[in-house]
């Protein structure tokens, strides 16, 4: 009320002014100085009685009460009659309690001798009249309770709160109401936009989810079905590109952005004749080659743009977030592409791509990437482009996790100081949220459904589950004091429960100093079953041959198949229908430090200590399929060197691999950056087909957005960096 109060004074200024009253706006300023309510501000009324009381002015004090009585008191109900009383009796005794602490016993006896008539017959102060001839009051039993800065502030409160609901509650004019309306016609219109943008957010999804239907249903080309990623600028490039490759008109160069649909066993693409989207982007045509053999010069890229598929794809994109990062890049890829006829293929297999990644990585990724290498005879390009690398600096320690969620659209990421930052990377990157845990935090995991919770474990023995959009915890969930490490979480992908590795204390925690010594036997460890609609645990697994620490867990695509990578080098695998050990198998010389279920699920990947990325059949308990060799700063433990001989190791906490939608590349760590490799038989080994590069210091974990229509890839590094790898596939 105070607010509306003097906001409606500076509109009766102002109006008064307007009109020209100037000697009534001179007797209202004049009148505001005086005004005893002090324009119904509580605090400068209570700062008003305790200037009167430190100054010793009874008359003052007992008008200025008077006044209150007659201006606010009396048109209050009888009920309240005996609050006023009370209040006014413990104002006076609170101006006696002053006098005597300030041993000014003039003032005391003073007050006694005025107010004697009004005050004998109470029965409240028939003790208090012995007050000035008592040694030390504050001593008395009776009088001592009032000498304590608890009573006084306790009345101060009590007297604040009575009148400020007496202002919100006494009748208010007209003028003062207009006030009210204004706040809240104001709140109305922030909340109506707040529901017009949320009900055009949902608009767009659902009509996006539509076109992707609409897709699937009449069965288009893959690169058909992710041509919204591409605006004009990208149509110009492909028909560019196709002019130039007339030799080769089956391949079709630019088929799609990353990462493809998962493929289906039996489901073929259509064939040349099945769309005319398909046969304008890059089928021969009988007219078009004919034309373009009379042209002396190649046709400019705006000349070669389809009317058709332009208009398609543009309405497409037009409300796509993407195209600011693509018209931001538009110039490196015109230089790539430039680069790419076949009279310059000699002169780039001439070159070492190793050595020119080593010696220049941020300036030869993208020239080495496109390069077409002879095997057997023919020529194969590669599979990746890298199109561009942007750079998250919110981190201020060396990453432990770094995961994308189902939806594609956030990052979370969690460093060893237990800062966990939750971000967007589309259409510009921008952090959401900011997450500070007073206990050391070990794990992350998102949840499936809804992709917005976020699931945290911590050294405590503690798991929280966080809204990241409303930017609160919801739960915090004991699991064990005997186990406080949360080393893993899964969750399952119906979003109904969650599986927790809990581990019991070490020596050595995920970031130790050169020195000390790596515990290596396993520790002992629990792995539990919660649900996440009831937040109570369902069940514990048994581990054979005993309880050991669970360092990673995964989940297949239904949620009925549960592998797990311990410290004592087993893998387990779980079946989630029956709760029970299926499979388990001595995979690693050491502790397994990440695992997953292969693109068709009848395989698993795993990495362990004893730097191993091996291939294991299901179906064959034991039993490897391939098995490839990678090096420390793939596997870890992740070393980070400073000056003075200073090193800082790092134990591999997050995911150490991730492979691409249709699970025929994977993802690494390296010294520097990510290493992407060629899936092969075990005969023929990895075959690195792209450095990413652009790190400072070595990469700890990795993940690869596989949702809606992203090709990207993420590194994250012991600087506290994240990379940010957006590619383009070349299919044959």
């Amino acid at each position: 009320m105070a607010s509306a109060v003097e906001r409606t004074d500076d509109l009766v200024r102002e109006y008064l002014i307007y009109r020209g009253f100037t000697s009534t706006l001179k007797h209202l300023d004049s009148e505001i100085k005086a005004d005893k309510e002090k324009g119904f501000r509580v605090d400068k009324i209570i700062d008003q009685l305790q200037q009167l009381i430190q100054s010793f002015d009874l008359t003052g004090l007992k008008e200025y009460w008077t006044y209150l009585d007659r201006r606010l008191f009396s048109r209050l109900e009888d009920v309240y009659r005996p609050t006023v009383n009370k209040l006014r009796t413990s104002l006076y005794r609170f101006y006696i309690i002053h006098t005597v602490q300030m041993k000014n016993t003039e003032k005391t006896q003073e007050f006694f001798l005025k107010q004697v008539l009004e005050l004998q017959a109470q029965p409240e102060w028939r003790d208090w009249f012995a007050l000035p001839f008592i040694p030390a009051p504050e001593q008395n039993p009776s009088f001592s309770p009032y000498f304590s800065r608890q009573w006084a502030d306790t009345f101060l409160v009590s007297l604040h709160n009575f009148l400020s609901v007496l202002f919100q509650s006494s009748p208010q004019p007209v003028l003062l109401s207009f006030d009210g309306e204004v706040q809240r016609i104001t709140s109305v219109q922030e909340e109506s936009e707040q529901l017009r943008e949320k009900k055009l957010f949902a608009l767009h999804g659902e009509t996006r989810l539509k076109k992707d239907e609409e897709m699937v249903h009449h069965k288009l080309p893959p690169y058909v079905q992710h041509m919204d990623r591409l605006g004009d600028t990208e149509l110009d490039l492909v028909s560019s590109q196709r002019n130039v490759n007339m030799t080769t008109p089956s391949r079709n160069f630019f088929s799609t952005f990353l990462p493809q649909g998962r493929w289906v066993p039996g489901k073929t693409a259509p064939g040349p004749q099945s769309s005319p989207t398909q046969a304008s982007l890059g089928r021969k045509d009988p007219a078009a080659t004919a034309q373009s053999a009379k042209a002396k010069d190649p046709p400019s890229a705006k000349d070669l743009k389809m009317p058709t598929v332009s208009t398609a794809t543009v309405d497409l994109a037009t409300g796509h977030s993407r195209q600011r990062r693509h018209h931001d890049h538009e110039k490196e890829r015109k230089e790539l592409l430039s680069k790419l006829p076949p009279q310059s293929s000699e002169k780039k297999n001439d070159s070492d791509p190793e050595t020119q990644t080593e010696a220049l990585p941020d300036q030869t990724d993208s020239t080495n990437q496109t390069r077409v290498c002879d095997v057997g005879g023919a020529s194969v390009e590669q599979p990746f482009i890298k199109l561009s690398q942007e750079e998250y600096i919110e981190h201020h320690s060396s990453i432990m996790h770094c995961r994308v969620d189902c939806s594609g659209r956030r990052v979370a990421s969690l460093d060893v100081d237990g800062v966990v930052k939750v971000w967007a990377f589309n259409p510009i990157m921008q952090t959401k949220a900011t997450i500070m845990s007073k206990s050391p935090l070990l794990s992350l995991e998102w949840a499936a459904k809804p992709d917005r919770l976020l699931l945290l474990g911590s050294g405590v023995g503690t798991v929280k589950l966080y809204d990241t959009d409303a930017k609160k915890s919801l739960y915090e969930m004991t699991i064990d004091d005997i186990h406080p490490r949360i080393l893993s979480l899964a969750c399952s992908p119906s979003g109904t429960s969650f599986v927790c590795s809990a581990a019991a204390p070490a020596a050595q925690s995920g970031v130790v100093m050169e020195g000390e010594a790596r515990v290596s036997a396993p520790v002992s460890g629990q792995l539990l079953l919660w649900d996440t609609k009831t937040v109570k645990q369902q069940l514990q697994f048994a581990l054979e041959p005993g309880p050991v620490a669970i360092n990673c867990t995964a989940f297949n695509h239904n949620g009925n198949l549960l592998v797990t990578g311990a410290a004592d080098g087993m893998i387990r695998l779980f079946d989630m229908q029956r709760y029970e050990s299926a499979l388990s198998w001595k995979a690693h010389d050491g502790e397994v430090y990440s695992v997953e279920f292969s693109y068709d699920e009848n395989t698993v990947f795993s990495i362990g200590e004893d730097g191993k990325f091996v291939q294991w059949n299901i179906h064959r308990c034991g039993v490897k399929q391939s098995e490839y060799s990678l090096s420390q700063d793939a596997v870890g433990p992740f070393v980070l060197s400073g000056y003075s001989g200073y090193k800082q190791v790092q134990v591999p906490r997050g995911r150490l691999f991730a492979f691409d939608s249709e699970g025929q590349h994977v993802l690494t760590c390296s010294s520097n950056g990510g290493n992407i490799y060629r899936l092969n038989k075990a005969d023929a080994g990895l075959e690195s087909v792209l450095s990413l590069g652009g790190h400072k210091a070595p990469v700890v974990t990795v993940d690869w957005c596989s949702a809606m229509d992203c090709g990207t890839c993420l590194t994250a590094s012991m600087d506290g960096k994240i990379k940010l790898s957006t590619l383009l596939a070349q299919k044959p």
